[in-house]
């Protein structure tokens, strides 16, 4: 096994769950690591009280680290008993036990000899045969010693159980002194408790313990498992009972009595996990959050509208200033932002969204007669991805922040630091791509500002819906509660854009054959499902100039030989073929070549790059792949190599907040349940310039007629439409 031994030197950084960087000097280790022994290294792993005293087995292997270089990864520890007087004494005066010093350490070990701490832990009353010992020292030393073993046994259990030393560490800080207790009582505890454990994990772990399959507490938990699992597979609020049963027994995989499953689901309802509304089943964190937004927008909604005479005025000063003339409608939208509290404006592509949010926020500056400074610290305009809020701010040459940037989101603990005792001091919001928000993340944004802070969402109420829980900008909308402005003037049509025509046809339900290949922005290439990919192939030739940034194939499906997986093997030998002059590394059945053009897959806000963010592979090294996201070069080792993949062909929701000059969208009757409505129009969408389609017509027309999928079971809208006092 690899292994090395030795001593920590350093710890260089420590997180909040147990995540260590630090060096080591190494005594000893296996063969593989020789040639390290008596040099320091750095390390990496996570780690419960790790001292400069202690000697450690150190269970792992040597990776490259962007930050430290050549470091050792480290998968498991053993702390290794202290047999000798010297490193018992060397423990002893660590500063661990108050009130032990020098004199008295050397004391201890003399009358005690090599089993010392075994002779303390045994009773502490052998302590009082030390000349210069009180009673109370020796119960201190006793209790320390017995708290720093307890500790350590407890994250071995824990490995023996079948975790790992990370999900020790998460489960041994979350109960600390509790955890032998909690685990022995109630393993599935952990699957309330610690979102980061997979239930399935969990479940084989408690099965192997002996629990048996028809347990009540197995039960509960898969319950709550499937409920997370469909809610947000699905993007419902609430379920039903019986397809909470279907789920449940097949995550067990044993057949249980009705009455059996309905006392489990009545027990979760008494322990506040699941809340029973009529027929419909909610999380309680779910149902909490649809309730909390909704009364905070009632509040909104029941403050006093601000009034000004010289709005009219401003809005002049506006246009003159701007050099534009505004719609009626738009003209509403930017009165609106300063009279009413929560305000909504929605339209789609090419009807002035951009516009109006620039105009709003200089509106704000001109009334409340402030500096571009001061404006920056009260205004605040977000968006759910890093690609939109990007976009909002090259379009308005005004910052934009992810909504969990501003919330500054802590990837370890899953946390956010501005929350409901932390809260922003902004006092107006700006939320564009509110479609692609879910109830979740706008329930922690409201809790991490005022209540009395101003929010205007802005969004496309017929694109797809937030890849979370809920329908939140389309919920809001139809209560009909809310200050809405629907933006219909259509300056990009005016500009004759067939692309927007498109749109709004699908959005009809309509598909018009006479408005393909009549001009260069909107082309359909029609072919056979087996045919699309060469029709592809020869559009990516065509366009091997345009910037990365430019082009994009958007598809509906990553599997099939028109998925997003094998068109983006045949599109790389395009645009970036094997060559001499280029490093690759193959990763499953990837092969990665510097210049491949990536897009990021999750959220990692420590290097300023978001789930959706395009960029380059710059370099490839040994065990790195450095990729180039506008100037801000980001390095992954292989234990991150899936939180990216190849960006030329990208699934349409992934698209979401981005826009392209040019689009590729290939359509065929094989993406079946993946041909609808809002799925098309969200991806036509997409396209600024240029859009082909490539396949079946009657594909296409299947999916504008298509309006059924992804129809959600949200409450938010009833909520809204309860008149109720709102106290927040």
């Amino acid at each position: 096994m690899n292994y090395i031994k030795g001593n920590l030197k350093k710890i260089l950084f420590q997180g909040e769950n147990g995540y260590i960087v630090g060096l080591f000097k190494i005594k000893e280790a296996s063969i593989e690591n020789e040639e390290l022994i008596n040099q320091i290294i750095t390390f990496t792993g996570y780690f419960h009280d790790l001292n400069e005293i202690d000697t450690y087995l150190l269970y792992g292997q040597s990776v490259f680290h962007k930050k430290y270089g050549e470091q050792y990864q480290v998968n498991s520890y053993e702390r290794c008993k202290r047999e000798d007087k010297d490193s018992i004494f060397e423990f002893l005066t660590s500063g661990i036990f108050k009130g032990i010093g020098e004199k008295k350490a050397k004391k201890i070990v003399d009358v005690l000899g090599k089993d010392t701490l075994k002779i303390i832990l045994d009773n502490p009353d052998n302590l009082l045969l030390i000349p210069g010992i009180t009673k109370k020292q020796a119960d201190m030393l006793h209790n320390t010693l017995l708290d720093y073993e307890n500790s350590y046994e407890t994250i071995i259990l824990l490995t023996e159980l079948g975790f790992s030393t990370k999900e020790s560490m998460i489960i041994y800080n979350k109960y600390k002194i509790k955890t032998k207790e909690i685990v022995n009582d109630n393993l599935y505890q952990l699957t309330y408790d610690l979102k980061d454990l997979s239930f399935k994990k969990i479940d084989m772990l408690a099965l192997n313990k002996g629990y048996n399959k028809d347990d009540e507490r197995r039960i509960q938990a898969s319950i709550i498992y499937v409920m997370n699992e469909i809610c947000n597979l699905l993007g419902h609020s609430y379920l039903l009972i019986d397809e909470i049963y279907k789920s449940a027994m097949k995550v067990i995989n044993t057949s249980i009595a009705d009455e059996d499953f309905i006392n489990a689901i009545n027990s979760l309802i008494i322990d506040n996990k699941i809340v029973k509304e009529e027929e419909k089943y909610f999380l309680s964190s779910m149902h909490e959050a649809e309730e909390y937004i909704s009364k905070r927008i009632k509040y909104l909604l029941n403050q006093e509208p601000c009034i000004n005479k010289k709005i009219e005025l401003f809005i002049l000063d506006l246009e003159t200033n701007s050099h534009l003339l505004y719609n009626d409608k738009q003209k509403e939208a930017i009165r609106l932002s300063a009279l009413q509290n929560f305000l909504v404006i929605t339209g789609g592509p090419g009807t002035g969204k951009t516009t109006i949010i620039q105009a709003i926020v200089n509106l704000y500056k001109n009334i409340n007669k402030i500096s571009t400074k001061e404006l920056m610290d009260e205004v605040v305009m977000l968006a759910p991805t890093g690609r939109a809020s990007k976009r909002i701010s090259e379009s308005t040459s005004l910052k934009a922040y992810t909504i969990h940037r501003f919330l500054k989101w802590n990837k370890e603990t899953n946390k956010f630091a501005v929350n409901e005792y932390n809260k922003s001091d902004v006092k107006l919001v700006i939320i564009d791509e509110a479609s692609m928000v879910d109830i979740y993340l706008f329930y922690s944004l409201l809790k991490g500002i005022k209540t009395d802070t101003k929010i205007i969402l802005v969004g496309d109420y017929y694109q797809l819906p937030s890849v979370g829980p809920g329908e939140l900008l389309k919920d809001i909308i139809e209560s009909e509660v809310v200050p809405v402005i629907k933006l219909d003037y259509l300056y990009r049509q005016k500009e004759g854009s067939n692309i927007i025509t498109l749109a709004y046809d699908l959005n009809n339900g309509v598909v018009n054959e006479d408005i393909f290949n009549k001009d260069k922005d909107l082309i359909f290439d029609y072919c056979k499902r087996d045919q699309v990919c060469e029709a592809i192939k020869n559009i990516c030739q065509k366009h091997q100039k345009d910037s990365y940034k430019d082009f994009q194939v958007l598809v509906p499906r990553y599997k099939t030989i028109n998925g997003i997986d094998n068109l983006n093997k045949v599109i790389q030998d395009i645009f970036n073929p094997r060559s001499k002059n280029k490093k690759e590394y193959v990763y499953g059945d990837v092969v990665y070549r510097e210049n491949d053009k990536i897009l990021q897959l999750t959220n990692m806000p420590d290097e300023n790059i978001f789930n959706g963010d395009i960029g380059i592979i710059d370099s490839i090294n040994k065990n790195e792949i450095v990729i180039d996201f506008d100037g801000n070069l980001v390095r992954y080792t292989p234990s991150n190599f899936n939180t990216f993949k190849h960006g030329y062909a990208i699934s349409i929701h992934k698209s979401q907040g981005s826009e392209f000059k040019t689009v590729v969208i290939p359509v065929v009757k094989d993406y079946g349940n993946m041909l609808y409505r809002k799925l098309y129009y969200t991806a036509v969408t997409r396209s600024k310039k240029k859009l082909y389609l490539v396949g079946e017509l009657n594909a296409l027309t299947y999916a504008s007629s298509n309006n059924n999928a992804d129809i959600r079971r949200t409450t938010l809208k009833e909520r809204l439409q309860k008149k109720i006092k709102v106290k927040v």
